[in-house]
């Protein structure tokens, strides 16, 4: 029996309207362009306005994209998975309804929340629903409404997160294309040093965690990069050597886009040049679930059969990881 991989073989995404500079910043909290610049190399990120709208329209809307761009209909999808930490209600799964309102109406649905490494955790959960032969047809949506749950007083997170979602479907590859290798990691450390102190079973909302802006992102900056740093660069040049790849072998590196300093960090230690980064932090900040995935999207007419690719995170809690995978189809010959 031949092998099976999961390759992808399409991908979306999409982005809201309102944009929120740098400029705009200045005149909410004390800071300033270049401030935030060197950095972060963040100029703007992408904001989902609307109250009535959650993580669930982003991930709807970018579904879409990737379905029109395929021309797939929505009834041949097994599985959805949503990846996200900002899902529209709690209890209730996002995921299902995303499915439903897409018309996945084959496929069952869950949602899967590493922080930001949860995109990469997908495709090594959508990976394993296709090698195991059962699954033809797996659907990933990263998606995040970071803008939820920052607190716009806050200079230490407000000026990095932004709202967006991408998709990517994944389906059997008998080339040896795909999801060739991963090294995926966790440290309870991280629990500390990013989250949501309130709104959980540990501590329940009340007036008073309301009132203490207890339900919005604190992050220990420092701490944070610290572990990020290390963490990501480390499993990105495992990966490669565990595959006996050099840097001449690797035609992308796909990061998480949270800092830039933390992304030529991770390019540095695997001896990749700038034009080999897929670099967008300066357009959308950090989309946390979505930021591998718009990435992919942005950089797909430039993508290559057969390229050689690492993915690359690291989130909250903490979570981080690697995957390397050989890219399934010509970008460039992809409709937009």
């Amino acid at each position: 029996m031949e092998k099976i991989s999961a390759a992808i073989t399409a991908i979306g995404g999409y982005v809201p309207e309102d944009v929120l500079s740098n400029a705009m910043l200045e005149q909410m909290v004390e800071t300033n362009d270049e401030w935030i610049y060197t950095r972060t190399g963040i100029r703007e990120r992408r904001i989902l306005k609307d109250p009535q709208k959650g993580t669930s329209f982003l991930a709807i809307e970018a579904a879409k994209d990737l379905l029109n761009k395929k021309g797939l209909d929505p009834k041949e999808i097994d599985l959805l998975i949503l990846a996200t930490a900002t899902p529209d209600m709690p209890v209730a799964l996002t995921g299902p309804y995303v499915a439903s309102q897409i018309g996945a109406t084959n496929a069952f649905a869950f949602d899967l929340q590493a922080a930001c490494s949860s995109f990469l955790f997908g495709v090594s959960a959508a990976a394993k629903y296709i090698e195991s032969g059962r699954y033809k047809k797996v659907l990933l949506v990263g998606a995040d409404k970071m803008s939820s749950i920052i607190d716009y007083t806050d200079r230490a997170t407000c000026i990095l997160f932004g709202d967006g979602a991408g998709a990517a479907l994944f389906e059997p590859n008998y080339e040896g294309l795909g999801v060739k290798d991963e090294i995926l990691k966790s440290d309870g450390i991280g629990r500390n040093h990013l989250y949501i102190k309130a709104g959980g079973s540990l501590c329940p909302t009340t007036a008073q965690t309301v009132a203490e802006k207890q339900h919005f992102v604190f992050q220990d900056g420092k701490t944070v990069f610290k572990y990020a740093v290390t963490g990501m660069a480390d499993v990105a040049e495992e990966v490669l050597k565990r595959n006996n790849l050099t840097n001449n072998d690797v035609q992308w590196l796909t990061p998480h886009q949270a800092n830039k300093r933390i992304i030529d960090a991770t390019a540095e230690r695997m001896g990749l040049p700038a034009e080999k980064v897929m670099l967008n932090i300066h357009k959308y900040g950090n989309t946390t679930s979505a930021t591998i995935i718009l990435a992919l999207n942005d950089y797909e007419q430039q993508l290559k059969k057969g390229d050689n690719i690492v993915l690359a995170a690291f989130g909250g809690g903490f979570t981080w990881g690697a995957i390397y995978l050989k890219w399934a189809y010509d970008g460039a010959q992809v409709k937009k």
